[in-house]
């Protein structure tokens, strides 16, 4: 009989347990499964129906492409309709940094094509210093249709160069208006975040230039315009097919200004080679006829952003062609100052028109001898005979009596010491001394010798050609003050509608009239047989004014000035205000000819010139010629 053994050491395996086992590992491989379908199935439902819309509105998105259209920039008209900035269109080469490779080869290989000059380089190079990137950048602007069609032919060749169409702003009368018209350039980062601050970006978007100085900038607003938008449907490649919808831009509104643009250039000749400024006013509304500051700049250099060479001669120039010596130039006014301390004087009641006094030809106080621009003295002098013949001794001792606080309380009425209010930025303050400004600026206190200097327009005083302008509009007008303002109206395109700047007097001065007409009569007969008579013997109208002459640099005690032993930019400037017709104002100016001498001299003959195609239409025959 056998015997089945059994080896302890071999496992009997279990069929039907590893089957159920299997079973249930399978099972939970098909719920997981099921889940993952499920959230598939949930994801695409959500996709498909509850965000239908939002990616329907992205594909639409991928097939329509959104532009921004740049609004007409408005124009600007001098009174008589002749243009001072308008627009015009032409093409532009433009590259986009990021997209277009070794810059260098490809500029090189553009100006095998089209003409690419070294100043076109230049400004392309500081373009690219200033901007992003990614930001679309001209190297060549106005391009001709033929350079435009020899760049279509080869467009393959250039990844990230387009030629696109763009409005370019032009000034047509270059440097005589550049200081008042101002410019405009591309928009730096600094003006892209004033912009977002000011919730005005959008409306730049597809702009590149926004106003920089002048006109341009103080009415940036009114002149830009509505940005408008088109809708186009574009393929895959990016290329246009149509157009959807378009909404217009609208065009920036026009300004037409008070000023005279012959008047303007007559006065800018009138200088020659001199440096200097003239502001002329309308005393009747304070409508600025004529702003000149000499040597202008061509503004166009600045329109499609100036090259590094162009700008470096402006702004290393000593003749500083970039300042705006009509409005931010200050100077001290010398004898023009007289007339303001004579009414000063009547206003305190500290002299009569008929009180005397001896003028010896110099005044001391405090040991220092205080001269007079007269080689002989003078002797009796009244009120009338020292604005004629502009005694400084009799103003001397006007100042010692007044103290410096009460001149600076009155001439602050005037405007002297701030700024006028005048439509266009950069306008400077000037000085006008008082005890409580030395102790600000200086942390001293004021000492009596100061004042004496402050009665003849020297010491510390400092003021603008378009503050004295002002100032002598005031007297004209009989003590009436106007805001000084460049533009007559704006012009809404459209409508035509026009919004005028209204003529707002700041004060009434409450001058007596009797003090007016003491002040004015001798203002008149210092054109008839005063520092001026010359100038104006053969006027066939009457005209108030007062010559000036202000020190650049200080004399010594005891030395002579010799204007011949000056350097030229330390020579002193020469000064005249007037206003015309004496008896019913239409103008009123000032001129400062910078280091030219006696007024009488250098500043007089360039407002004769200007009274006299003002009043009577008459040109001059030539330009004046400096002394």
């Amino acid at each position: 009989m056998s015997e089945l053994s059994i080896n302890p050491g071999i496992e009997i395996r279990d069929s039907e347990r590893e089957l159920q086992r299997f079973r249930g590992r399978l099972a939970l491989t098909g719920i997981f499964v099921l889940l993952l379908f499920g959230l598939l199935f949930l994801r695409f439902a959500y996709l498909q129906v509850v965000q239908h819309r939002h990616y329907s509105t992205l594909a639409e998105a991928n097939r329509i492409s959104v532009l921004p259209i740049a609004p007409h920039r408005g124009v600007i008209l001098d009174r008589n309709g002749v243009l001072l900035a308008h627009n015009y269109s032409a093409y532009t080469l433009e590259i986009t940094p990021s997209r277009a490779g070794n810059l260098e080869q490809t500029i090189d290989e553009l100006a095998t094509i089209v003409e690419i000059t070294p100043r076109d380089r230049r400004r392309f190079r500081k373009l690219l210093e200033e901007s992003k990137r990614f930001e679309s950048l001209p190297i060549r602007t106005r391009l001709s249709d033929e350079e435009i069609a020899r760049f279509a032919v080869h467009r393959y060749r250039f990844p990230g160069v387009e030629a696109k169409a763009r409005l370019f702003r032009q000034y047509p009368q270059g440097e005589i208006f550049s200081h008042v018209v101002g410019h405009i350039g591309r928009i730096n980062q600094r003006e892209i975040e004033q912009l977002e601050k000011s919730g005005r970006l959008a409306n730049y978007r597809g702009s590149d230039y926004i106003g920089k100085t002048g006109l341009e900038q103080s009415y940036e607003a009114a002149l830009h315009g509505t940005t408008g938008v088109e809708e186009v449907e574009v393929d895959s490649g990016g290329r246009a097919v149509r157009v959807l919808s378009r909404t217009p831009p609208v065009s920036g509104n026009n300004l037409v200004l008070n000023l005279d643009a012959k008047l303007q250039e007559v006065a800018y000749q009138a200088f020659g080679d001199r440096r200097g400024a003239l502001v002329a006013i309308d005393p009747r509304n304070g409508g600025v006829l004529a702003l000149v500051s000499k040597p202008g700049f061509d503004p166009n250099l600045f329109v499609d952003g100036i090259d590094p060479q162009s700008w470096n001669e402006l702004n290393g120039s000593p003749d500083k062609p970039l300042l705006n010596r009509a409005a931010a130039g200050t100077y001290p006014p010398g004898s023009t100052f007289k007339p303001f301390m004579a009414l000063a004087a009547l206003f305190y009641g500290k002299r009569s028109p008929q009180q005397v006094i001896s003028d010896p030809g110099y005044f001391m106080f405090g040991g220092h001898r205080f001269r007079d621009g007269r080689p002989v003295p003078l002797g009796a002098v009244d009120m009338h005979r020292s604005i004629v013949v502009s005694s400084d001794v009799y103003y001397y001792t006007l100042a010692n009596e007044l103290g410096i606080d009460p001149i600076a309380r009155f001439m602050e009425k005037f405007g002297f010491g701030s700024r006028t209010g005048i439509d266009i930025a950069g306008e400077s303050a000037g000085v006008l001394p008082s005890t409580e400004w030395k102790l600000r600026r200086f942390k001293q206190k004021w000492y009596a010798g100061e004042t004496i200097s402050v009665g003849i327009g020297q010491g510390y005083n400092s003021y603008t050609p378009l503050q004295l302008a002002s100032a002598t509009a005031t007297i004209a007008n009989d003590g009436v003050m106007y805001r000084p303002h460049i533009v007559d109206y704006v012009e809404d395109i459209r409508s035509g509608e026009k919004t005028p700047v209204e003529p707002k007097p700041l004060r009434d001065l409450a001058l007596k009239p009797e003090h007016l007409k003491v002040v004015k009569d001798a203002m008149v007969g210092v054109n008839k047989e005063g520092t001026s008579a010359r100038v104006f013997a053969d006027a066939p109208y009457v005209a108030a004014g007062k010559t000036g002459t202000a020190q650049v640099i200080a004399i010594k005690q005891g030395e002579k000035y010799v204007e011949s032993r000056v350097a030229e930019r330390h020579r002193d400037h020469a000064w005249f205000i007037v206003y015309a017709p004496a008896d019913n104002p239409t103008i009123a100016l000032a001129v400062i000819a910078e280091n030219s001498g006696f007024g009488a001299r250098a500043a007089a003959p360039v407002a004769r010139q200007v009274l006299d195609y003002h009043l009577l239409g008459k040109l001059p025959a030539k330009p004046a010629e400096a002394d």
